[in-house]
């Protein structure tokens, strides 16, 4: 299917699950939706950690279509989370019933959208082969802070056979939009990760650890960590794996692919 097909989908609620290898080679954006009142702030914070929140777009008070997709983001991801004073509400499918006028709405880049490119080199996605949600894990990894927003970075988690892993490196790190390459390779316990079969968010996938290498990139969710120490009054999310995938596809892929 095509992104609006799918988007159609997804808005009639007949597909709920994760966006990953779907659209392949289409622009994926996490979403951030927040009260006017801290979208500066908020703004600020993107701009100072760009690693891992690249912004693809700003859509202004009450606007609900963004420009790269014929889209409404009040109903075209699969999953979305509602944060209310700095603590996790809820899970909801759609946002009609708990839309604002002042909202500000963040498309932020998404490690997804490169996925297509990492198959294509050769490299395997257990995810995707074990049919999981992408693992995430918080970490340790100190953000800089804007206003009310801080905290520390959230990563993805894509395990590498260990002879792929420089090549892994040099094609993520043409997507600067999404997160562009790794922030840290092997060693999960010197970024504060104790444990890879017990992911923060997404699920678990196996592997062997003497032939792949666990790499971490920068990850979406991150805002949804720094939203648990900012509180504002209400905070929406995607839910960690369920984006939004845009009509526009990555220049980074050939026009002929």
């Amino acid at each position: 299917m095509n992104p609006l097909e799918t988007r159609m989908k997804i808005r009639r609620q007949e597909m709920t699950g994760t966006t990953s290898g779907l659209c392949e080679q289409y622009i994926q954006t996490n979403m951030v939706t927040l009260p006017k009142a801290y979208a500066f702030d908020f703004l600020l914070f993107c701009m100072r950690n760009p690693k891992p929140c690249p912004i693809v777009e700003v859509m202004e008070a009450g606007m609900s279509r963004p420009a790269a997709a014929d889209a409404d983001i009040r109903t075209d991801l699969p999953r979305y989370r509602i944060y209310r004073n700095g603590s996790f509400s809820e899970e909801v499918l759609h946002l009609n019933d708990v839309w604002q006028d002042d909202f500000v709405t963040f498309l932020i880049g998404c490690s997804f959208t490169f996925e297509k490119a990492l198959l294509d080199g050769g490299i395997p996605l257990l995810h995707q082969e074990q049919n999981k949600v992408v693992p995430m894990f918080d970490t340790n990894i100190p953000l800089q802070e804007a206003g009310i927003f801080k905290g520390n970075m959230v990563v993805s988690m894509r395990a590498v056979p260990n002879h792929l892993v420089d090549q892994a490196l040099a094609i993520s790190h043409d997507f600067e939009s999404s997160h562009g390459e790794p922030v840290h390779a092997g060693a999960p316990e010197e970024i504060g990760i104790t444990d890879l079969q017990k992911p923060d968010y997404g699920e678990a996938v196996t592997f062997d650890t003497d032939e792949m290498t666990p790499l971490f990139w920068a990850c979406g969710v991150t805002p949804q960590n720094a939203a648990l120490q900012a509180r504002p009054s209400i905070m929406i999310t995607h839910a960690p794996g369920h984006m939004l995938i845009t009509d526009k596809k990555d220049p980074n892929y050939s026009i002929d692919s």
